[in-house]
């Protein structure tokens, strides 16, 4: 099973752990895609604040957010799991999960950046602000520019198994699985049972609490089918449209009835 996670906006902070090395972290695939992001990022925000609070979408608030990314070359390095905090990372709960169901974590979950294209929990990067929504002055629109990469590289990267895509629309776009991929992938929404609607708080947390629920019982659904049984057992009410045709992904609605 491979489950593709959105990043969060917020991030904890770099620390003092030994700085990115770019070949290190997984999917070797997209080293190229990543130092070109990186190397214009650096650029900018090393040259140019205004500019770069302006193409990065900042508030004044968040004018730091432009050093750090200026620094990003020399700064302390953590495991993306440390790194990546909010309201989905913190109902999934990656430190206070048992030792086999971190070595699941680690197999299993792809988090997806406007950076770095996609890092395992266990990648060592910087903290950074860099959303996918980005369109860099000289690469353009970030998923534009990790479309054909990713068609590379992700392919191998599901395995055989399930894709549990859990990413937001902006994320999705950098990377669609097609083909027999996209056959054993399953979206996934949260919606408030009694309106029907998705809030977003909840819908992050509900997410969550899913992908945490599945690494602590060891759960791995070879398909979107036996997902939707398994996420049942679990105690979930879900609703499943299985694809119309061959080459789109299956289709998954879980209702909760509180927000929490």
């Amino acid at each position: 099973m491979l489950v593709l996670l959105p990043p969060s906006e917020g991030k904890a902070n770099s620390g003092r752990g030994a700085p990115l090395k770019p070949d290190s972290l997984s999917l070797p695939g997209l080293t190229g895609a990543r130092e070109a992001v990186l190397g214009e990022l650096v650029e900018l925000c090393a040259a140019d604040e205004e500019k770069a609070r302006e193409v990065l979408g900042l508030s004044e608030g968040l004018r730091g957010e432009v050093a750090k990314n200026a620094g990003l070359r020399t700064a302390g390095a953590r495991p993306a799991g440390e790194i990546y905090t909010g309201v989905l990372y913190d109902a999934l709960g990656l430190a206070s999960l048992d030792a086999a169901a971190k070595r699941r974590a680690a197999r299993s979950l792809l988090v997806f950046s406007g950076l770095w294209g996609a890092v395992r929990v266990t990648d060592r990067i910087p903290s950074y602000r860099c959303s996918m929504g980005v369109r860099l002055p000289g690469l353009g629109a970030l998923a534009g520019h990790w479309r054909a990469p990713m068609d590379e590289v992700m392919p191998e990267a599901a395995g055989d198994g399930l894709v549990l895509d859990l990413r937001s629309a902006a994320y999705a776009a950098a990377w669609k699985p097609k083909g027999e991929v996209a056959g054993r992938t399953a979206t996934v929404r949260v919606l408030h049972a009694p309106t029907r609607k998705v809030v977003s708080h909840f819908n992050k947390a509900t997410k969550g609490r899913i992908v945490r629920a599945l690494l602590s019982a060891g759960i791995a659904p070879k398909d979107p089918a036996a997902l939707v049984e398994a996420l049942r057992e679990l105690g979930y009410e879900v609703e499943a449209q299985a694809p119309g045709r061959a080459g789109r992904p299956w289709a998954l609605d879980v209702l909760v009835e509180e927000i929490h």
